[in-house]
This record gives C-alpha cells, sequence and structure tokens, in this order.
C-alpha cells in the first residue's frame, strides 16, 4: 500500500455508509483504534440510543486492525461502516444426521420460516416433512406423479407447497402432512419455482405464484384452490420468480428477459432486458425478510396474523430502509445485471468475472453482499450496493449448483457436484470448514433461519442435517 501519515499522529479518515454518503466529517484517528472504537464512534454520529454493532470496511477487506494501514496522506482514508446481525451464527461444522428414505434424488429443502420444520422434494414423487428434534422423518406427503421439483413455504409458515414435474401444485399441512384439498393444476409443463405474497402485505397469507416450463406465471389462491390471475408473455420457459415487498411481481425466463408485473389484473408493467442466454436465477436485496417475515432468531410466535402482519411490516421497513429494493440476475451468458427496476429499465451495473453458466445469485440477508454460484467451480462474492467485485471463493472442484446464506451475513455455504459442501467466511473470505459426506452430487441447501442447522440433498438420495 502508500505510505505517510497524518500531521497530527494520526490517519486523516472520512466514515461512509455503503451507498457513499458520508457520517460526519473528516477525522485523525490514530492507528492503534480498534473497531470496538469505531463502533462507539459511529453510534454517537447517528445518536442511536441503542447501542449497535457495526462492521467496518476498507476496499473491498473488512478491517481489523489500522496499524494494518500505511496510507498518503494526501486524501483521506474511506472507510465504509455496515451494520451486522445483533444475533451471532456459530459456523457449521459437523454433520448431526444422515436421512435416508427417499428413493431417488433429494432435488429441494427448504426450513420453514420460523426454523422450526424442514421439508424435502425429491425425484422419488414424495415430499417429506422431517422431526429436527429426533433428526427422522416425520411425514411423507404422496400425491404427486412425477419428479418434486420445488417446495415452497409461506412466510407465516401456515402452508407449504410443491410444484412437479407434470405441472401438479400440491398444498400440505405442515402440522400433519395431509394434503389440503385436490391437486392444484393449470400448468401444461413442469413447475420451476414458487412464490408467495409477503406476509407484511396480506397475512394470513393466500396468494401464491407459480412459474413454468410452459412459459406462464399463475397466480393462486390457496383457500380456494383455483388461479386468479395468468402472466403471459413469456415466450419460453420462466426458470425464476420473486414477489417483492413492493407488491410486484418479477419473472425471468429463457427467453432472455425478465418481466414486471403487478398483481390486481396481471399486467406487465416493465421489461427488464440485456441478458444475452437464458437466465437461471434472480434474487431481491430483501429476499431474507420477505421469506421469514415476523420471525427471527428468538423464536417468537405470534397469536394474530394482525400481529404478524405488523411486525413484518417494521422487520421490512428497517431493512429496507429509504432504498428502493434492488434486483441482481444470473445468466448462461456469464454476466450478472444489478437493476433498481423501480428508478429504471436499464440496469444499474453489468458485472462481469465468472467463466461458466452462473446458476445462482444471491443477496445477503442484511442487502450488502451478492453471491454467485457458477459452473466454473467459484463462488464469487460481489458488493451489493454497487455490485463491485470483492473476492473469488476457490475450493471447489465441480460445478457449483447452490448458495445459502447464514441469517447474520457472516458465513456463505454452497454445494457442488463435487460432493462437499463448504462454508466460507466472508470476513477473511476464504474457506471456513469443508464439509464432505455425500456420496454424490449435492443438489440442493438450506440454511435455517435462526442459524442453528444446514440441510442439504443430493444424488446420493440421502438428507444431511449439519451443525455447528
Amino acid at each position: 500500500m502508500e505510505s505517510g501519515e497524518g500531521d497530527q499522529g494520526g490517519l486523516l479518515c472520512i466514515l461512509k455508509d455503503a451507498e457513499g454518503i458520508a457520517l460526519g466529517n473528516h477525522m485523525f484517528l490514530p492507528q492503534s483504534v480498534t473497531p470496538q472504537q469505531l463502533q462507539h464512534i459511529v453510534n454517537q454520529l447517528l445518536n442511536n440510543h441503542e447501542k449497535l454493532p457495526y462492521s467496518f470496511i476498507y476496499r473491498t477487506w473488512n478491517l481489523l486492525d489500522l496499524s494494518l494501514i500505511i496510507w498518503n496522506q494526501t486524501k483521506a482514508l474511506i472507510i465504509v461502516y455496515q451494520p451486522q446481525a445483533i444475533f451471532r451464527v456459530r459456523p457449521i461444522y459437523r454433520c448431526s444426521s444422515t436421512i435416508t428414505g427417499h428413493q431417488d434424488a433429494v432435488v429441494s429443502v427448504a426450513f420453514s420460516p420460523d426454523g422450526q420444520q424442514l421439508a424435502s422434494g425429491s425425484g422419488d414423487t414424495t415430499v417429506r416433512l422431517w422431526d429436527l428434534n429426533t433428526q427422522t422423518p416425520l411425514y411423507i406427503c404422496k400425491g404427486h406423479t412425477s419428479h418434486v421439483l420445488c417446495v415452497s413455504w409461506s412466510p407465516d409458515g401456515k402452508h407449504l407447497v410443491s410444484g412437479g414435474k407434470s405441472g401438479e401444485i400440491l398444498s400440505w399441512d405442515p402440522l400433519t402432512g395431509k394434503q389440503l384439498g385436490s391437486t392444484i393444476k393449470g400448468h401444461k409443463s413442469w413447475v420451476n419455482a414458487i412464490a408467495w405474497e409477503p406476509v407484511h402485505i396480506t397475512a394470513p397469507c393466500r396468494r401464491f405464484v407459480s412459474v413454468s416450463k410452459d412459459g406462464v406465471a399463475r397466480i393462486w389462491d390457496i383457500v380456494l384452490r383455483k388461479p386468479l390471475l395468468s402472466l403471459s408473455g413469456h415466450t419460453d420457459s420462466v426458470t425464476c420468480v420473486k414477489w417483492s415487498g413492493d407488491g410486484v411481481i418479477y419473472t425471468g425466463s429463457v427467453d432472455r428477459t425478465i418481466k414486471v408485473w403487478e398483481t390486481s389484473e396481471g399486467k406487465l408493467i416493465r421489461e427488464l432486458k440485456g441478458h444475452g442466454h437464458r437466465i437461471n436465477s434472480i434474487s431481491l436485496s430483501t429476499d431474507f425478510i420477505l421469506h421469514t417475515g415476523a420471525f427471527d432468531h428468538t423464536g417468537k410466535q405470534y397469536s394474530s396474523a394482525e400481529e404478524m402482519k405488523k411486525v413484518a411490516l417494521e422487520r421490512y421497513n428497517k431493512m429496507k430502509g429509504n432504498k428502493p429494493e434492488l434486483l441482481v440476475s444470473g445468466s448462461d451468458d456469464r454476466t450478472m445485471f444489478l437493476w433498481e427496476p423501480f428508478v429504471s429499465k436499464q440496469p444499474k451495473t453489468r458485472i462481469t468475472g465468472h467463466q461458466q453458466v452462473i446458476n445462482q445469485v444471491c443477496f445477503s440477508p442484511d442487502g450488502q453482499w451478492i453471491a454467485t454460484a457458477s459452473y466454473d467451480k467459484s463462488v464469487k462474492i460481489w458488493n451489493g450496493i454497487t455490485g463491485n467485485f470483492v473476492a473469488t471463493l476457490r475450493g471447489h472442484v465441480g460445478k457449483v449448483y447452490q448458495i445459502s446464506w447464514s441469517a447474520d451475513s457472516r458465513f456463505l455455504l454452497s454445494c457442488s457436484a463435487d460432493t462437499t459442501l463448504k462454508v466460507w467466511d466472508l470476513r477473511t473470505r476464504k474457506l471456513k470448514q469443508d464439509l464432505p459426506g455425500h456420496a454424490d452430487e449435492v443438489y440442493a441447501i438450506d440454511w435455517s433461519s435462526v442459524g442453528e442447522k444446514v440441510a442439504s440433498g443430493g444424488k446420493d438420495k440421502t438428507l444431511k442435517l449439519w451443525m455447528g
């Protein structure tokens, strides 16, 4: 780095938030200043009554010690401060249980929003619900006629729906494992993904959207068990979907476009173009809050839908702040685009770096980072505000299929065709733990919202639970 030191026995610094807005004036800080002292300064400048934890970043590295920096004092050292989760997740170190039962590959796993239940979907046509206390199968849910490709929990935790390769959607009671009502039919080909209307918009949850290889997105009412709206406009398979906190639906497609839909009449309100090949994945900066709704690490349960809606809205507004929701998309064209869909139909930035297909993109729970999983055997980290490159995480020797963040945004989990899971430390940008154990490719992972457990499933037909 550059050399030089301030005339006043310290380093000339300026504190800025992730969007580059300065906090206070320039200041001289001693090189012996600690992150704890910086946290005290930020809390004072922000007039925080409750002292909140912050992390500090210089360039793209977490700042642990100013003495490591030798700076040219012709300009101020810019230190970026970012809020941290108040609770801390322990990294995952060991496999606590290997659960057999599925007769074919496990292709989807999902913890409930409160982190207390787990569902898996398999090529054996079943959905299974698991007892996380005894780590044994709780219910085997039968009804699909072909592979179960996706499972999705409503944000209030009351409903579980699954989509199959035959185009059908089934609804399950998480408490009994029984199918609720008849099979929901409408799609002409397999169901690729499902997303629910956020609980801070409607409680109890009723509406969800499914997207299919048939090129159509459909909005359903879980109570009426019938389609409400058909969103037609894509010219090829719809691969991914998000229902945003602002109430609109985003759909990504093999036709290389992202379409934005309003949900009262199903009208197309915007089209986002730029990708040169199929879109595989999209993620919103508010994804974690939209998935967990009113639930957090405290384990609090709610007696009424109104209370749940109120708390969920408070959590959403606190996370989003005054900024618009951001959307990131990943494609077979090896690029990502970062969008501000309510600001412009043009991308905020185009992001390059991967050498092969990008299979998944995922915002961190705090919205500060974007992680990407690629067939080039790497995971990459990007700044969630600017899209700037941060780090490449290397260690997998096969295609990387999925990624999942810890609830406090400090760790990232990845799974691969190389049969392993890997835990990465965002602070050091290095491998924290290698998790071998599967006998074949690992297709699906999820990290519980309360941070205690990870689930993985793959080609070896087993479901594994991992703990810290």
